[in-house]
């Protein structure tokens, strides 16, 4: 369930324990190797829509048992930095209970002295900051989260032709050039059938007149929504749209070990396969249908391959990102998506990671009438049918019984006649 909508401004008079996270006093703090820098500087990050970003806290004083986030838009000043709290304390944050769009407040939790932001999206970018309540500022991100509009699918030859390339783009001006940097393709998602492949490209922009406050190791470039980029490029016009590409693979799984004698035994007195366990962590799952539900895959991050498939039938990308039907499809963070569930999604869903089932999900998606009216439900008629049918049935069957009795008792009384 989402956090109730607080007002946009945190105000920094909330106690410590409320909105930050202390160290133990008797553990050794690994954070008091590293030095901070004398100069606050800003490391870009990049990621695409939807998937789950970890910003660590990488140094801060060694006096110093307790950390606070601060964030602010790109374009805002350092005075309008707010103090994120997730109001839990040292308490994580269920992902499987985060909305799938919602404001950053009902999306992110603090673990340990990392700032996670479940299903980010753009408007998540902008400067991420680790510091103390009395605002000293340890560490900072410059954080750039790029939607891809579409996905595009490739055949295995021209794409292992292109492997290691990036998508250069043409000068747009004497001052930057912008280009599409792609990530290495990803695991094949599944072993033993057929499954898919995953790479993202991000848009980047190369210049010499970037601002110094935000590095990386090539300081002459940065993501195109950094805010390194001087506005005078005016990049929200021409920026390059990042890519999601996708492409079929097929990988054979490991050899598993022998069975062992106890399952030998049970298939020795007659106990299917089916009935055996299978070794999978097993979840429930409740859901009102006419509502947008997410599913992630538990223990994913951003850099692995994930899959999904109900039942034994696999859920490809190919198959559910183009056409009317949109309304299951599995998005940029690699979450299965309903838009919205229904009553019919009801089953058995698995998870891969990394080509393994990595989860088995039961989801039961139960009928949610809030306001709408019970006649007006579509499933209405056909269970009024049902209860009508079977009522008649046992009705039938009643009456048949109470005729068979009749006829034995006419019987017996004519035979005591006779």
């Amino acid at each position: 369930m989402p956090l109730p909508s607080l007002s946009p401004l945190f105000l920094l008079f909330l106690t410590p324990k409320a909105w930050s996270y202390e160290a133990p006093e008797d553990k050794q703090d690994v954070f008091a190797r590293t030095a901070c820098p004398a100069f606050l500087t800003f490391t870009n990050a990049a990621y695409l829509s939807g998937v789950t970003v970890e910003l660590p806290c990488l140094c801060k004083p060694e006096q110093v048992q307790s950390v606070v986030w601060f964030f602010r838009k790109h374009l805002e000043r350092s005075e309008d930095a707010k103090a994120l709290t997730d109001h839990h304390g040292n308490h994580l944050l269920d992902p499987s209970q985060v909305p799938h769009s919602g404001d950053l407040r009902s999306r992110f939790s603090i673990r340990l002295f990392s700032l996670l932001i479940f299903r980010a999206g753009p408007d998540d970018a902008g400067i991420y900051i680790c510091g103390s309540a009395h605002k000293d500022f340890f560490y900072g991100y410059d954080l750039d989260i790029q939607e891809a509009p579409t996905l595009s699918f490739t055949n295995r030859l021209a794409s292992e032709a292109s492997d290691g390339k990036q998508d250069q783009s043409a000068d747009l001006s004497a001052l930057y050039r912008l280009f599409t940097s792609f990530q290495p393709w990803s695991v094949c998602d599944r072993c033993g059938v057929p499954g898919e492949q995953v790479r993202a490209g991000l848009c980047y922009i190369r210049s010499r007149f970037l601002n110094v406050r935000y590095r990386r190791a090539n300081q002459t470039v940065v993501s195109c929504g950094s805010g390194a980029v001087p506005r005078a490029f005016g990049l929200k016009q021409s920026r390059v749209a990042a890519k999601l590409e996708v492409r079929s693979c097929r990988m054979t799984c490991p050899s598993q070990a022998p069975p062992s004698k106890l399952l030998g035994l049970m298939s020795l007195f007659g106990s299917s396969s089916a009935s055996l366990p299978t070794g999978l962590p097993l979840y429930y799952l409740t859901h009102p249908d006419g509502q947008v539900l997410t599913l992630g895959c538990p223990g994913a991050r951003p850099d692995m391959a994930v899959a999904w498939d109900r039942g034994n039938k696999p859920i490809y990308r190919s198959e559910h990102s183009s056409g009317a039907d949109l309304r299951l499809l599995i998005d940029t963070g690699h979450h299965l998506l309903f838009q919205p569930a229904q009553t019919q999604d009801s089953g058995v869903y698995y998870c891969w990671l990394h080509g393994r089932r990595a989860a088995e999900i039961h989801l039961l998606v139960y009928p949610h009438f809030g306001s709408q009216s019970l006649l007006s439900h579509p499933d209405f008629p056909a269970a009024v049918q049902t209860v009508l049918g079977s009522y008649a049935a046992m009705t039938t069957v009643f009456f048949l019984l109470m005729l068979g009795r009749a006829v034995l008792r006419h019987r017996r009384e004519q035979g005591h006649v006779d």
